[in-house]
């Protein structure tokens, strides 16, 4: 539905109810306006219609047509076709995005047991493939930001703008989809701050922003946005060309274009949000402050993006690994003196600045890297990391 700019306001997700007008259409849309009016955020509702959509559309094509029809063996059909479905380049899904079409899937058939539509839950014990923990991708080092920071020509009006994101987010952290959603009174200048307001899990948090971003950000105020507004201003800070406010995925490919551009790897906004939680930990940031900026509400999932900040380890493994430097093997190549009188073993002694890790700086670290973190069915995210549906299943 078109609105504000032209050609269409189409960058807000909003979740499109089914219309094939079956029993099962008809309870997927009843379950969405239900997870609605509990507060579920727009982009939850949005991601589930979607792969609730494909269910539907998968389940039409086998002849069932009502949830009274599906069974247990139905849906473990439907898994198998996940994790033997392959992209156009050939890729499978990854077992994230896997999950993130059954997550909804066994939460729409709790809901329809929960209020008698069925008899019983048939995927009451379908089992969500185990979610890999895996570290950033990539990380920049500071000369890497710096380069993808200086990417955009500031001197076209959209340039600057993209500088002015690609600061923020490089400064506060922030998710790209709180981003999208940053509104002009988020933003107080004199105290140099950003109220991130229902960031994921409904959660608002305040975070820093440093000055040189918002020297950028209001540079981006004064010469720019004025020109993109199209009435009614709804107060969105970063627009398209057109007036819109921007889609996660559209600014996932502008700021990856950049950073590409400048450092020849592969990055998206996340790249930025990484980067930060690392550099603030080598810089000696607590490992708390960074969960608080960032917005976990686990500290595991602090430690799985802060991992790769192995400054401490490599000093360790420096000091203390007889194959990280020459000189220990040298000293051990040297002939004994030839003697008569037989050498008497005496115990082997450290020297001292190897004995005990007591004060080890790695210490910490290196208890994250030894922590299992769990991460429950319902914390995993409802956006699928591989674009596309799954429409040939």
């Amino acid at each position: 539905m078109p609105r504000r700019g032209q050609p269409g306001h189409s960058h807000r997700l909003v979740a499109e109810r089914l219309s094939s007008g079956s029993a099962m259409a008809t309870a997927v849309n009843d379950y969405l306006a239900a997870i609605a009016a509990k507060g579920f955020s727009p982009y939850t509702v949005a991601y589930r219609s979607r792969s609730l959509a494909q269910l539907v559309a998968w389940l039409a094509e086998r002849g069932v047509t009502h949830p009274a029809e599906v069974t247990k063996p139905v849906l473990e059909r439907y898994q198998r076709g996940l994790f033997h479905y392959r992209k156009a380049n050939g890729a499978p899904l990854s077992f994230r995005t896997q999950a993130s079409y059954l997550v909804p899937v066994k939460a729409l058939f709790r809901f329809l047991a929960q209020t008698n539509r069925i008899l019983f839950n048939p995927a009451s014990e379908i089992e969500l493939p185990r979610i890999e923990r895996r570290l950033p991708r990539v990380i920049l080092n500071l000369a890497e930001v710096e380069a993808a920071l200086a990417a955009p020509d500031i001197h076209d009006p959209l340039g600057l703008r993209d500088r002015a994101i690609m600061e923020v987010l490089y400064s506060t952290g922030m998710r790209r989809s709180e981003l999208c959603r940053l509104r002009l009174h988020d933003v107080d200048v004199d105290r140099g701050t950003v109220m991130i307001e229902l960031g994921k899990g409904r959660r608002d948090r305040m975070v820093p922003i440093g000055s040189r971003a918002l020297a950028w950000f209001d540079r981006y105020l004064v010469e720019v946005r004025p020109g993109l507004v199209v009435p009614p201003d709804e107060g969105i800070v970063f627009l398209t060309l057109e007036g819109n406010d921007l889609t996660p995925d559209h600014l996932t490919a502008k700021v990856g274009a950049y950073v590409r551009a400048a450092t020849a790897k592969a990055g998206s906004c996340h790249t930025f949000r990484h980067s930060m939680a690392t550099l603030m930990l080598e810089g000696g940031a607590d490992i708390r402050h960074i969960q608080e900026m960032l917005g976990h509400v686990q500290l595991s999932t602090t430690q799985i993006y802060t991992h790769v900040s192995i400054d401490a380890l490599k000093a360790v493994h420096t000091r203390c690994h007889p194959g990280a430097t020459g000189a220990r093997h040298r000293a051990a190549r040297v002939d004994p003196p030839h003697t008569a009188t037989p050498h008497t073993a005496e115990p082997d002694t450290a020297p001292a600045d190897t004995v005990g890790d007591d004060d080890d700086p790695a210490g910490e670290l290196q208890a994250a890297f030894d922590a299992e973190a769990v991460e429950e069915a319902g914390e995993i995210t409802d956006q699928p990391r591989e674009p596309g549906g799954c429409h040939e299943l």
